[in-house]
């Protein structure tokens, strides 16, 4: 009897794990699509904050600065992420290297981060439709496309991904398109002026520092393609192949985003533009280009909201599994294969994030949330080397001259988090109030929940014992 129990519990425990695993499906081209498919949104809007912030030297330098923090955070990302046992990206990574307060944490920014990033892009949707005629009525075209784009998600990742590589590859086309309409490259016959519209440093060398805020913008989500490693076919080649190609991609589009619209749009109207890019085309005057760009904003908005479904559905589907939330959302679809629950709950949220109308404050949020992450992650980076130094585990992509990437992006997350509280500091205060509220929640109700013996069970058995 007692064998035949033993079996009857192996055998369920079997089905369960079946029914809460994902398809391994995804390759380099995913994973690009994945990450460049959240941000590329970045470049058709909210960039431009900076421009009011510290003016269009200070956006570039901005720019560049914080470029050079997300190539740490992406090494740091690609070296954890390719060895983590499971979905969840940063998540996971918490998980295993600061325990289950600080994983329910990242995963619920992790969520927010996405949803608020999802409910910006319904916002911009919204307002370009409505630049076509005043009378039209945005909503209905918001609700379908997110219903639409959770219905891909819900059938499943590679067909939904595969969509995004297509998409995301028009809006960039769309990009250019509008570059070389300007002839930039003939000093005699271009549109650019950047001598008359741009405005230099208006607020010194402290509007950088307050400009670093939105030049996260132009870089947000592309850490997300750790959340897909689960799903990857090959995760040593996937990850770092398809998010370094991804970081390249978008700094060459980031640079010329800020020189056409620089040339093209003056810097007091580029400072408040909800769809920066689309007021650059019709700066232009060629109806070609102006279509091109209101596509392409459209395209990017709709691949940043499709990644956007995918990342946070993974990250609450995760959580779920681990019993930090309600292991309801841990269910896979029978057929689909799929986080079916975590993809349809999220949806209302993000509408109604979407329905506020304030796109500055819904942009600030998800930086917050992001930063804090990105913050973790560094101290994530010093443990995972001291609890598995190199040899001990084999890893897929090696961040080299650590701990120096990490040291970097210390310094440079410090002066982000400085530009954002001289501009948003009430956001900054309500985000830390709600995730310490979150906190008390999760110590006083949820902990008493996770099964202690399963939550760190796939890194036991792939890992070996950690040194500390």
């Amino acid at each position: 009897m007692e064998g035949q129990k033993s079996d009857f519990i192996e055998e369920q425990d079997g089905k369960e794990k079946k029914g809460q695993s994902l398809s391994r499906v995804l390759g380099p081209m995913h994973i690009w699509a994945l990450g460049v498919g959240i941000v590329l949104v970045g470049e058709f809007m909210g960039w431009n904050f900076t421009i009011a912030k510290g003016g269009s030297l200070g956006a570039v330098i901005a720019l560049w600065t914080v470029a050079i923090f997300y190539i740490m955070i992406v090494m740091m990302n690609t070296e954890m992420g390719s060895v983590m046992p499971e979905a969840g990206g940063q998540y996971t990574m918490a998980k295993y290297l600061l325990g289950p307060l600080a994983a329910f944490n990242i995963g619920l920014m992790l969520v927010f981060e996405y949803a608020m990033l999802e409910a910006a892009d319904a916002l911009v949707v919204g307002e370009i439709l409505e630049s076509l005629n005043p009378d039209i009525d945005p909503l209905p075209y918001i609700i379908l496309s997110l219903l639409f784009l959770t219905y891909l998600n819900y059938r499943g990742a590679y067909a939904t991904l595969t969509l995004n590589f297509i998409i995301t590859a028009v809006a960039f086309v769309t990009l250019f398109i509008l570059l070389f309409s300007t002839n930039f490259y003939d000093p005699q016959a271009t549109l650019l002026n950047l001598k008359e519209l741009t405005d230099g440093l208006p607020f010194g060398y402290l509007g950088i520092i307050a400009a670093m805020q939105f030049s996260v913008w132009f870089f947000l989500g592309i850490e997300g393609g750790a959340l897909a490693a689960e799903e990857c076919r090959s995760t040593s080649r996937s990850l770092p192949v398809g998010s370094m190609v991804g970081i390249a991609t978008l700094l060459i589009g980031a640079t010329t985003t800020w020189l056409v619209c620089s040339g093209l749009v003056p810097a007091d109207e580029l400072g408040i533009s909800s769809y920066p890019l689309y007021d650059a085309a019709r700066a232009t005057g060629k109806l070609f280009v102006i279509v091109a760009l209101f596509v392409g904003t459209v395209m990017a908005c709709l691949a940043s909201a499709n990644g956007c479904i995918n990342d946070a559905s993974r990250a609450w589907f995760a959580m779920s599994r681990d019993t930090l939330i309600p292991g309801f959302f841990a269910k896979t679809h029978p057929k689909y294969n799929t986080p079916y629950r975590a993809t349809v709950f999220l949806l209302p949220i993000s509408l109604a994030f979407a329905f506020t109308g304030m796109l500055d404050q819904v942009v600030a949020f998800s930086i917050f949330s992001a930063l804090v992450v990105y913050v973790l992650t560094i101290i994530m980076m010093f443990r995972f080397r001291k609890m598995y130094p190199l040899g001990t585990i084999e890893r897929g992509y090696i961040a080299p001259i650590h701990p120096v990437p990490a040291v970097i992006a210390s310094v440079l997350a410090f002066l982000t988090l400085l530009g954002m509280y001289l501009g948003y500091w009430i956001n900054m205060v309500g985000g830390v109030i709600f995730y310490f509220l979150a906190s008390i929640w999760f110590m006083k109700r949820r902990a008493k929940f996770i099964d202690k013996k399963n939550f760190l069970r796939a890194g036991a058995e792939k890992w070996p014992k950690p040194q500390v």
